[in-house]
């Protein structure tokens, strides 16, 4: 489910919301997983052509995508259907060994993802105190990024989609289960990076 979608003047997609032209839904590689997925978007994520959010959600047919800042009915979101929310963002001590004693029932859980830049995804934390409180998940033997079409500050800086699927690996032990979905991300990437080189030639 999305809300508060940004208009915008071009014919889009309904599905990924993008330029009919530009369209990624022959992208989208439906997969199912044990862990429940929540993806908290910033309103400025929407319509950036480089975000993969969209394809994430579309994706895992069962998860949910919300846009704000501030989620007035933040708490229904984390704890619908009796699941257990855990973070996915930098850990601290206490909130990773929390995390860390939940990671064996992972049918239980709900992996919660913001989809924002750090400096904004700070702030939904700061003005969210729910996500304070949650358990956080960090990743492990993190690779390389592909998001090549994006600047990152570090190697090691993911996009929502990729970190999002090496989480939900990490968190249902099966490595190979969301390959499908990182390599659906390398076509996205691969057609954005096309696209661009058309709009700006050298």
């Amino acid at each position: 489910m999305t809300s508060s979608l940004l208009p915008s003047r071009r014919a889009t997609c309904a599905a990924c919301l993008r330029a009919q032209s530009a369209c990624i839904c022959h992208w989208v590689r439906p997969l199912s997983s044990r862990v429940d997925l929540l993806i908290l978007q910033h309103p400025l994520e929407v319509r950036n052509a480089k975000n993969s959010a969209r394809l994430l959600h579309l994706c895992l047919p069962g998860s949910r995508l919300e846009v704000g800042e501030v989620f007035p009915d933040l708490h229904a979101l984390l704890y619908a259907d009796g699941r257990v929310p855990v973070l996915l963002y930098p850990e601290t001590p206490r909130g990773s060994a929390r995390a860390a004693d939940l990671m064996t029932q992972p049918d239980r859980l709900r992996l919660v993802v913001l989809d924002a830049t750090w400096r904004k995804s700070r702030k939904m934390l700061h003005v969210n105190p729910d996500l304070q409180r949650l358990p956080r998940l960090a990743l492990h033997d993190v690779p390389a990024s592909a998001y090549r079409i994006r600047k990152a500050h570090a190697p090691h800086q993911l996009s929502t989609l990729e970190a999002a699927a090496l989480a939900l690996a990490q968190m249902e032990g099966d490595a190979d289960r969301y390959r499908p979905l990182l390599q659906a991300f390398d076509g996205f990437v691969q057609q954005q990076a096309a696209l661009f080189s058309r709009l700006n030639p050298s």
